[in-house]
């Protein structure tokens, strides 16, 4: 068991944390089309070069990029239009030497064809007999180099070329890239399974009516919500009282179901906590952490059993939010295999009230954003750490150093976005 609270930093909590996480997920095949924020089980490699043919960029004229050398608008070249290339169709026109075809953006290059001239660069003269004949000639004023306005066979990628690796997020340009070359579907981490217990005595459910002393149970609902944004699945097991053997055989049946056990309240210095004895009692090592140097949370318990992430956190919503977001959501992308979360937005912003700070440790604070005339501008939400409306009022936290005595108004200062 590690010596109760004795704090870490928040980085270097996280790092023991990551360290001793050997549990992964299994795979499973998901349509491409629905595999947007996944992780990518195996690596994947191109079936064939993209593009597939030579393909032209511009719409305009396909030629032999000699035929233009020189071109000029005083002296253009002329060049005799034998064809055209209809879209989604093989180039069937083979161009001679002095001769050009109709190409469109996208279309394929005819066999001869080295180059694109752009339609704006030419003037089509037309013939007597064109009406019947659309064949004519045109005047090219620019001249352009081979493999101009033209995408190579495999230029995009070739072929066998590993296109994405482990362990990537997919985005949906990756999805794109995935179904250009005809992967239609991908093999990628399951969801990881996060268990959920609320504990203590004057917990009720949300549906219920709350009588005095008691308290609505949000606290599974808002780091359920903070599961599926990190790209888990919640195992919602209910509302355990505050009796050690009660909360054994939940926390054991729960993490037996689940890659993940998170248990909030019950973590705080007190004689009626339990969180530390139960995940201890879960097998090994158990908690490895007690005390993160932050605030809010700094009583958070951190442990692994069975290579499985434990997480205790404070039954006080605000601190809850804040410490899964620390440790939660960086487990859950290493259960799947990904070296870092699902992306996260992060803004600077010019601070608008001083914010106090203790140099040592590192604190969050709920902010609004809004436009200001020197750029974004960051308000304070203060409130204590069980208020979940300075939250709901919130666009992001500010993060303070831990390095940091405080922040004086005016400081740009780093907001987490939510």
């Amino acid at each position: 068991m590690a010596e109760f609270f004795n704090v870490l930093p928040p980085d270097e909590a996280r790092a023991l944390l990551l360290a001793r996480l050997t549990h992964r997920v299994a795979a499973e095949v998901v349509p491409t089309r629905e595999a947007v924020g996944r992780v990518t089980a195996a690596a994947v490699a191109a079936a064939h070069d993209l593009p597939a043919f030579r393909r032209s960029t511009m719409d305009g004229y396909a030629v032999r990029a000699a035929d233009t050398h020189g071109a000029s608008d005083s002296l253009p070249a002329f060049l005799q239009v034998v064809g055209e290339v209809p879209m989604g169709q093989p180039a069937a026109v083979v161009l001679a030497p002095g001769q050009a075809a109709i190409v469109h953006t996208g279309g394929m290059l005819p066999e001869t064809a080295d180059a694109v001239v752009q339609i704006e660069h030419t003037q089509r003269l037309p013939t007597a007999s064109e009406i019947q004949n659309p064949k004519s000639e045109i005047e090219v004023f620019r001249p352009v180099a081979a493999g101009q306005n033209v995408l190579q066979v495999g230029e995009d990628v070739r072929r066998g070329a590993e296109i994405l690796p482990a362990g990537q997020w997919l985005r949906p340009q990756d999805l794109g890239g995935l179904l250009a070359l005809g992967i239609v579907a991908v093999r990628v981490a399951r969801r990881p399974r996060v268990g959920i217990l609320a504990t203590g005595d004057e917990v009720v459910a949300p549906e219920e009516t709350a009588a005095a002393g008691q308290i609505r149970d949000i606290n599974s609902y808002t780091i359920g919500g903070q599961v599926v944004q990190a790209g888990g699945a919640p195992l919602y097991g209910g509302i355990v009282p505050d009796a050690l053997a009660a909360l054994e055989t939940a926390a054991a049946q729960l993490l037996a179901e689940s890659d993940m056990l998170v248990m909030s309240a019950g973590s705080s210095v007190s004689v009626r906590d339990i969180t530390v004895r139960v995940i201890d009692g879960l097998g090994a090592p158990g908690v490895l952490l007690h005390g993160v140097a932050t605030r809010p949370g700094k009583p958070t318990i951190v442990g692994v059993v069975g290579g499985k992430p434990v997480l205790g956190l404070p039954g006080n919503p605000v601190s809850a939010m804040i410490q899964f977001d620390m440790f939660g959501v960086a487990a859950i992308a290493r259960l799947m295999g990904a070296e870092r979360p699902w992306r996260r937005g992060v803004v600077w912003a010019r601070l608008t009230q001083n914010v106090a700070s203790e140099s040592g440790r590192e604190d969050y604070v709920p902010a609004r954003l809004a436009e200001g005339d020197a750029g974004l501008l960051a308000t304070p939400v203060f409130g204590k750490s069980n208020l979940i409306y300075t939250l709901v009022n919130a666009d992001g936290l500010i993060k303070v150093p831990l390095n940091k005595g405080g922040v004086l108004a005016g400081e740009l200062v780093e907001v987490r976005l939510f």
